[in-house]
């Protein structure tokens, strides 16, 4: 059986991995940290005492049912039980009044129709505009031409959405999905998100979160079931040319070879780089002496903070800011400060916690910027040499710069090495709609 070698261990190269492993394909993984999941990942947090080390995830991921390529990957691994599901999508505004977002028994896409129209957050006229962009997005997702071209934001201002509406419904939903402003934002990746996550289906919508510590989802235990992939850790890829890798001086030869690495390590590769833009992302872990919330999660309104998500018993929350560049030049004590100042708004509850302990994750290079100038430049997985293809949430999946896509990268990128090798394999499943 042909060999294929895989540079990176991140979601890309681990699907790659799964599905050619799965087909029977011998398969060599190499990983310069010694744990796989690349963005998506956890690790250990010491403690600052006499307590136990605790293992955090860098940054919260949520994925949608509608993300059937990830769920695959999952299945594939044995860990798709690990992820719980939630129906419900809870909006808090300051002073703590909660709205809530479930499907109901209409069909798509007007599953949502009576949770929406109860949305205490927003107005009569917030609604009605919601409603006519949404006709609007269903008529248009696949006829208008340049949504590649224009940003979310002068799409929806096209289409006449309150202040309210923009702020409180489509930045929350959309800005957290695909990690960069509305106004920057291509338009065909909101229709994207939207469409997909939200209308097409009506259970398509269910947020899913991984019970356990994301590293977790991707240990030893779980590639028992490949018996033909061996991974390396502690192996950084040095070189890429048409025998190989080259990982500490030393060759790895293969029959073809598939690049899961983020675009910026192309150059030391020798390969070239798309000029691809960064999206940052922040996450700020935050321990109190007491229970602050019982709600699993929230999207939080009119601040600085995005999302909270409960990460144990209401004592361990941690809030997620996407495209966070105003914070890239705040030290961490002033983000802490910013985060509890915002907990305060929204769970009395946090006036009288001690704060335990903090901990912040800057994730400069989170994405790429999903922007009307990125889209053109991201690569497809074929390269200059025939036997050699690229996998990464960067490239062109059809997707914006999301698990799902990173995945979808994986497998177009398998399937593109099998066929190179005249043993045609298929991977990719379909979109929902």
């Amino acid at each position: 059986m042909p060999r294929i070698l895989i540079a990176g261990g991140g979601l890309a190269g681990l699907a790659a991995a799964a599905a050619l492993g799965g087909a029977g394909f011998e398969v060599e993984l190499f990983e310069a940290r010694p744990f796989l999941g690349g963005r998506a990942t956890s690790y250990e947090l010491p403690s600052a005492g006499d307590g136990p080390a605790e293992t955090i995830d860098n940054c919260q991921h949520v994925l949608l049912r509608c993300c059937v390529n990830l769920l695959d990957f999952y299945t594939r691994l044995g860990v798709r039980d690990r992820i719980r599901f939630y129906r419900e999508f809870y909006f808090i505004e300051p002073g703590g009044r909660v709205s809530v977002l479930r499907r109901g028994r209409l069909p798509a896409p007007l599953h949502f129709t009576g949770s929406f129209l109860k949305m205490a957050c927003l107005g009569r006229a917030d609604k009605i505009a919601i409603a006519r962009a949404i006709l609007a997005l269903r008529r248009e997702r696949s006829r208008r031409p340049n949504l590649g071209r224009i940003s979310m934001l002068d799409w929806l201002l096209e289409k006449r959405q309150t202040p309210r509406a923009i702020d409180r419904f489509w930045r929350q939903v959309l800005v957290s999905a695909v990690n960069e402003d509305l106004d920057r934002m291509a338009a065909v990746h909101g229709f994207q998100v939207f469409w997909l996550g939200f209308l097409a289906r009506p259970d398509a919508y269910e947020m899913g979160v991984s019970a356990l510590p994301l590293g977790e989802l991707y240990q030893a235990a779980a590639w028992t079931r490949f018996p033909t992939v061996k991974i390396h850790f502690r192996h950084p890829v040095e070189r890429i040319d048409p025998q190989g890798v080259t990982v500490a001086g030393q060759p790895f030869t293969g029959d073809a070879v598939i690049c899961a690495l983020p675009f910026e390590r192309l150059p030391s590769l020798g390969l070239p780089a798309p000029p691809l833009q960064h999206s940052p992302i922040t996450g700020v872990h935050l321990w109190f002496d007491r229970e602050i919330t019982t709600l699993p999660h929230a999207t939080l309104l009119d601040r600085t903070m995005q999302w909270m998500f409960n990460k144990d018993r209401g004592r361990y929350l941690q809030l997620v800011v996407s495209a966070s560049r105003d914070l890239t030049p705040l030290s961490r004590n002033e983000i802490v400060d910013m985060a509890v100042g915002d907990l305060r708004l929204y769970f009395p509850r946090v006036r009288e916690a001690t704060l335990l302990k903090s901990h912040v994750v800057k994730e400069q290079r989170a994405t790429f910027s999903a922007t009307c100038e990125a889209e053109p430049l991201r690569p497809a997985t074929s390269t200059h040499l025939p036997n050699l293809f690229l996998a990464g949430d960067w490239t062109r999946t059809g997707w914006p710069p999301t698990m799902e896509g990173a995945v979808r990268s994986g497998y177009i990128a398998a399937e593109a090495a099998t066929s190179f090798l005249g043993r045609n394999a298929k991977f990719l499943l379909r979109d929902i709609a």
